[in-house]
């Protein structure tokens, strides 16, 4: 779940400061989101990526990423100036926050089990990974990601009065939903939900390393994404344990508490944003030459009125061995 506590304003934040920040943030957020915005424009643009089952859920992870750091921004920004908002508007950008947070790893581990299927049972990739199966897959992702939630909603309109939801509070998990109950089932459903996901990705890992051994260099790069995704994985977890080291740090570094929550917020919810989809889409040879070209014409647009369309090409059978064994 996301740590929106840690953004919490203290007396002893001067105005410059606070200003900083802000600026700050919101320019990481927006240039992240023009980042991965061209990363989304160029998947929809060329029917390469658009029919590909592992282009599909990669994109599914950018625009994931990004409604994540918006709401995750704006909160802060919130924090700030209005300090506190109504709780039913909180409670909904809380329910999709929390949403967009439980569908990284379970995105993550549908992208292992991918790339898995792709290096050791190639013969029937195309079988099992079709482009309906696999929109199919990102429903069910949006609903694994519901369950956890869901229950703490459903108590959270069976126990608070009325007159609460038209209140206002200052808007974290912790603010909202205030029962100790739920708070203990957040921790556990984590812990399930993190085991399931590390050993999918063991288990798919270990399966492409032995692969990789009797295998081309492909089997090997796939074994590297893998890794990638254990990465992204790790980034993902300080979401969770955001609180315990903020905790520690806080009582190691006690008159530096402003620093620790504005740092511990940016590497929590901006950073793993920012890093992902840069890699992978950067590190994917067939996708950045079409990022780097649509770019490159983007910026003769400023010094040309015409700019060469692109040119849509069945990929090659390199091509095609690389979005396979990525």
């Amino acid at each position: 779940t996301l740590y929106f506590s840690s953004n919490i304003v203290n007396l002893l934040d001067t105005f410059v400061t606070a200003l900083t920040k802000n600026i700050i943030v919101v320019a990481l957020c927006i240039s992240i989101n023009y980042i991965n915005g061209t990363l989304v424009h160029t998947f929809f643009k060329h029917e390469t990526f658009n029919v590909n089952p592992r282009y599909i859920l990669f994109i599914h992870l950018v625009i994931n990423d990004m409604i994540q750091l918006t709401i995750a921004v704006f909160l802060h920004v919130i924090s700030y100036t209005l300090f506190t908002l109504n709780v039913s508007f909180c409670c909904f950008l809380l329910m999709i926050a929390i949403f967009t947070t439980l569908n990284t790893p379970v995105n993550l581990a549908a992208m292992a089990l991918e790339r898995y299927i792709a290096i050791c049972i190639p013969l029937r990739h195309s079988q099992i990974c079709t482009v309906h199966r696999t929109y199919i897959l990102i429903g069910i992702i949006w609903i694994m990601g519901a369950i956890p939630i869901l229950p703490d909603l459903f108590i959270l309109l069976a126990t608070e009065p009325f007159q609460f939801f038209h209140s206002n509070i200052f808007c974290s998990r912790d603010s909202l939903f205030r029962n100790p109950y739920l708070i203990e089932k957040k921790n556990i459903s984590h812990a399930v939900y993190l085991t399931v996901v590390w050993l999918t990705l063991f288990y798919t890992y270990f399966r492409i390393m032995f692969t990789a051994k009797a295998a081309n260099a492909d089997a090997k790069k796939a074994r590297n994404t893998i890794l990638l995704h254990a990465g992204q994985l790790l980034m993902c977890m300080f979401t969770y344990i955001g609180p315990l080291i903020d905790s520690l740090l806080l009582y190691i570094f006690s008159t530096h508490a402003l620093e620790i929550r504005f740092t511990s917020y940016v590497i929590v919810h901006i950073l793993p944003r920012f890093i992902s989809p840069i890699v992978y889409g950067l590190r994917d040879q067939t996708f950045c030459k079409y990022l780097k070209r649509y770019l490159m014409c983007r910026v003769n647009e400023h010094l040309s009125s015409k700019c060469v369309p692109f040119k849509h090409h069945q990929p090659s059978e390199k091509v095609f061995i690389d979005h396979i064994a990525g």
